[in-house]
């Protein structure tokens, strides 16, 4: 009896819990880069989950990309030490809601990436989807907010981490299949661990023990956030994966009523009723047609 492949209901929960896990790493990010500066906050977070990637890919028998596969992951790694520093240094410097709201520029530019790149049509559902859920999350803020001098470098940082978060986002979905989840996440956190690596040398104070911790744990969210996602994304169009990045602003709600007793707004539900139904709509089983064969993707350029 052979296995069958998830559902694409279950790939569509796959991609959603990891999401759900970058937040929890979202959120722990800030504590720790307004403490240790975003530099130091973000080495810390890659060389951790580079210990824990050691661990698992070691226990699974350390597994290898498929041939032509390295190239793109070292630059999807590449790719993710540049957004980590926009994106954790722009949530020391903005409310993290609004960082979030910023970045979901990105899934608006993912049809069409994920056109040039991995050959998808695009399709007019999930780009009006995209849409409908970037005004869910416009109506959780309360519209587009009014930014100037730090403030607007900061929210030009969040943008430019999002648009190379879409790139490295398309290139998973390009290697997902051939490589596997295990090894994705292991090279998507040495390549930035090693890029990084100058801060632990130059930084004047080191964590303490307890920090030490919580670098760790954002390593172990950020691993697991990248393996069901990648698990995910082997089953699913990278375009409707793009639209699930809108389920971010409700799982940040979520966590910080939980964790840190924030209050959640009537304009927080009512933008979580929007991205839900935009998910809802895009996660809808289209009718079957023939899907465009992916060719060997080219040296990506950032």
């Amino acid at each position: 009896m052979s296995t069958a492949a998830p559902s694409r209901l279950a790939a569509i929960m796959l991609v959603l819990s990891g999401i759900g896990a970058l937040c929890v790493l979202d959120a722990l990010m800030k504590w720790l880069a307004l403490r240790h500066g975003a530099p130091l906050a973000t080495f810390g977070r890659y060389a951790s989950g580079t210990l824990i990637a050691l661990v698992v890919w070691q226990w699974q028998g350390r597994p290898w990309v498929a041939p032509g596969g390295l190239l793109p992951n070292v630059v999807r790694g590449s790719l993710l030490a540049v957004m980590a520093l926009a994106f954790f240094w722009s949530i020391t410097m903005l409310p993290l809601a609004l960082v979030l709201t910023l970045t979901f520029v990105g899934p608006l530019v993912v049809p069409f990436m994920a056109r040039l790149y991995l050959g998808e049509a695009v399709q007019p559902r999930y780009v009006a989807a995209g849409v409908v859920g970037f005004g869910g999350v416009l109506v959780t803020v309360g519209g587009i907010p009014d930014l100037s001098g730090g403030s607007l470098l900061a929210a030009l940082a969040a943008v430019v981490a999002a648009i190379l978060y879409a790139a490295s986002a398309v290139i998973m979905r390009s290697r997902a299949a051939a490589d596997g989840a295990t090894v994705i996440t292991l090279i998507a956190a040495v390549v930035p661990m090693l890029w990084l690596s100058p801060v632990a040398f130059t930084a004047t104070a080191l964590p303490g023990p307890t920090d030490l911790g919580w670098m760790l744990a954002t390593g172990l969210a950020g691993n697991i956030g990248v393996q069901l996602m990648a698990r995910g994304y082997v089953h699913l169009e990278a375009q409707i994966s793009a639209v699930m990045e809108y389920s971010a602003l409700p799982w940040a709600a979520l966590f910080g009523w939980l964790l840190f007793d924030e209050a959640v707004a009537l304009s927080t539900l009512a933008g979580a009723v929007i991205i839900a139904g935009a998910c809802l709509w895009a996660a809808k089983t289209p009718k079957p047609a023939p899907r465009p064969a992916i060719a060997p993707p080219p040296a990506p350029v950032p």
